[in-house]
């Protein structure tokens, strides 16, 4: 048999677990390549002709992009024109063959091509549905365009990083994306886990907003905030080399940080326009690839020249996604945040009550809680091994007197 039609053959943990993918470039199909890793039969479904767009991101060798060669690894792709009414119901067809059902289009979008989770649900009602968006499904700003540097910036991981005396540093590669793919995927499989030892089991959303594995990934960032009332700050390390034609961060007028990215073609073009670069010079990757610098030194210059208010009304206004470098203070006191309920208090032994990240993703239909904060060394010693393992009392205190526990 070819290899292009063989089975899977049984390998990884995951096999017979069916996927379908309506989710482009990084952090969703990130969630479903560390499915497919795993031998999940991954469907990932492209509009025709031109495909996803991360077929076309990074290097190439001879012509052909690099990147989507690990990206795409062991999938199936479909085409599939959801702007049709006859590919909407193909689509669905699709919905309740799987098991997961991946998204990452805008929540309107979503919900006019019948994608959203009251149609998924309906359509599929044991489906677990990864929705990845900017803002989250349940903030002010779900509907608003996001990539995954936008999510970095939120985190307060960009504003930790860099040198002392330099700006605010993105980590090399497409750290929020990927960060948030996995996390996507640890979710899928905490539901598939309740789903096959749970008969009431009634579908599960998983709601994961860009900026939030970052978050809940620098643990620390929130209590010391909170208990000391400092601001954690950079200590050093540097950029690597950025994805896509525009990336980085820029100085406004009253000396904020703002990252801007852009990572599609149109997203540059829009940059172009608002700097009043001709247009038509940045038309194609190539274009866009060749003239990086004069993007970028515009950009320096134009945010320069404005507020940081300012700033990003006009980005906001020119769809181009953009965001204030957050630091841990932003965040405490930001409505986004607080809008998707991220932040927890919870009573500690030794200092009371603390702040810290909630339980990240937020799965809506049995979300998880912090019950505790961490345990002091073997607290849990008899429970885990006398209740749970069956140990004897004699057999755990000789451990313990040996030094084995």
């Amino acid at each position: 048999m070819s290899n292009e039609h063989r089975d899977t053959g049984g390998h990884g943990q995951l096999h017979g677990l069916k996927v379908v993918e309506f989710a482009h470039v990084v952090a969703g199909p990130l969630a479903g390549s560390m499915l497919a890793d795993q031998g999940a039969d991954v469907v990932h479904v492209e509009p025709p002709g031109s495909g996803d767009a991360a077929r076309a991101m990074g290097p190439k060798k001879d012509g052909h992009p690099l990147w989507f060669k690990v990206a795409g690894r062991n999938k199936r792709s479909v085409t599939l024109d959801l702007h049709h009414e006859d590919g909407r119901a193909l689509a669905h067809r699709l919905l309740a063959w799987a098991d997961v059902v991946i998204v990452t289009l805008r929540a309107g979008r979503l919900r006019s091509w019948g994608l959203d989770w009251e149609a998924v649900h309906r359509i599929n009602p044991k489906a677990v549905l990864l929705q990845v968006s900017g803002f989250g499904a349940t903030s002010s700003q779900a509907d608003a365009p996001g990539f995954g540097k936008m999510g970095e910036a939120r985190s307060g991981a960009v504003h930790l990083t860099g040198f002392p005396d330099g700006p605010p540093v993105h980590t090399g590669f497409s750290h929020g994306d990927a960060v948030t793919g996995l996390m996507g995927a640890y979710a899928i499989l905490a539901a598939l886990h309740r789903r096959d030892h749970d008969p009431d089991f009634d579908g599960e959303w998983i709601d994961l907003a860009l900026f939030e594995p970052l978050f809940r990934l620098v643990e620390w960032q929130v209590i010391v905030h909170d208990q000391l009332g400092t601001v954690p700050e950079r200590a050093g390390n540097q950029l690597a080399v950025a994805p896509a034609a525009v990336i980085n961060t820029y100085s406004s007028r009253d000396g904020e940080w703002i990252t801007v990215t852009s990572a599609t073609l149109r997203s540059v073009s829009n940059i172009a326009r608002l700097l009043g670069l001709p247009e038509e010079e940045f038309a194609t990757a190539e274009q866009q690839h060749a003239g990086r610098r004069r993007l970028n030194e515009g950009l320096h210059a134009w945010v320069a020249e404005r507020t940081t208010a300012e700033c990003l009304e006009e980005f906001t206004r020119n769809e181009v996604v953009a965001s204030r470098v957050f630091s841990a203070a932003d965040i405490a006191a930001d409505p986004i945040y607080a809008e998707r309920e991220d932040i927890v208090t919870v009573d500690d032994a030794d200092l009371g009550p603390v702040r810290m990240q909630a339980v990240i993703p937020h799965f809506r239909q049995s979300p998880g809680q912090v019950w505790r904060t961490g345990p002091a060394l073997g607290q849990d010693n008899h429970l885990v091994y006398s209740e749970w393992l069956g140990l004897g009392e004699q057999e755990l205190a000789d451990l313990e007197k040996n030094g084995v526990v």
